[in-house]
């Protein structure tokens, strides 16, 4: 991009700057607006800057192999955007759902899973990007707007929305869900959750067990 020594650095603490921050907007606001709003427009704005960055150095990267100033700066302020996005919806909520989700009877084991598989595909981007980089050049940011695509759209399609919701009812919240109720196990009719997972209310002389 053009940038010396020191700018490379200085921008690297502006990123984190922006990351920090904007998990603060997150932590306010994340009981109040609701994860699947926070997850769906934090994935469109970080789709959004994907594109923008790949078409700018597409189209401006000149045959001298370096930005004008002006696209520099450009590309730096939309990169902070991503990071923006990130920081108050897939960064700290990538932690938040998934220990939301899981029953209590499976709750250690799946959050350990979940958190086994994060640090695994962080662990193969970062051996992996800059292969790709080499080879997709710009096109590394329309191939990563693809996944942040895959995944806002499974959350908008799969994820039901987890604020407000007890973890002792979320398994009731997973089988009134389209297409998790129909792979979600049947519950014991005796205790009368059964009923309650279909709308009902259990009967006056029902335990949960």
């Amino acid at each position: 991009m053009g940038f010396g020594g020191d700018a490379s650095l200085y921008s690297s603490v502006l990123t984190g700057a922006v990351l920090f921050s904007s998990t603060l907007i997150s932590i306010g606001t994340v009981d109040r607006l609701g994860r699947r709003k926070l997850l769906i427009t934090g994935g469109i704005q970080m789709i959004v800057c994907q594109v923008i960055v790949a078409v700018i150095l597409g189209v401006k990267f000149g045959t001298d192999k370096q930005l004008s100033r002006s696209y520099s700066i450009a590309v730096v302020v939309v990169i902070c955007l991503f990071v923006l996005a990130f920081g108050w919806s897939w960064g700290p909520l990538g932690w938040t759902v998934p220990s939301e989700i899981f029953p209590l009877e499976t709750r250690s084991a799946g959050q350990s899973i979940t958190v086994a598989v994060n640090l695994l595909f962080t662990f193969a981007i970062a051996q992996a990007f800059l292969s790709l980089l080499c080879a997709f050049k710009y096109g590394i940011f329309l191939f990563f707007a693809g996944w942040i695509t895959v995944m806002t759209v499974f959350v908008y399609v799969f994820l039901p929305e987890t604020k407000g919701v007890p973890i002792e009812e979320m398994v009731l919240l997973w089988r009134k869900h389209w297409f998790w109720k129909k792979v979600m196990p049947d519950m014991p009719i005796e205790d009368g959750w059964g009923a309650a997972a279909d709308g009902a209310a259990p009967p006056a002389n029902s335990s949960h067990k």
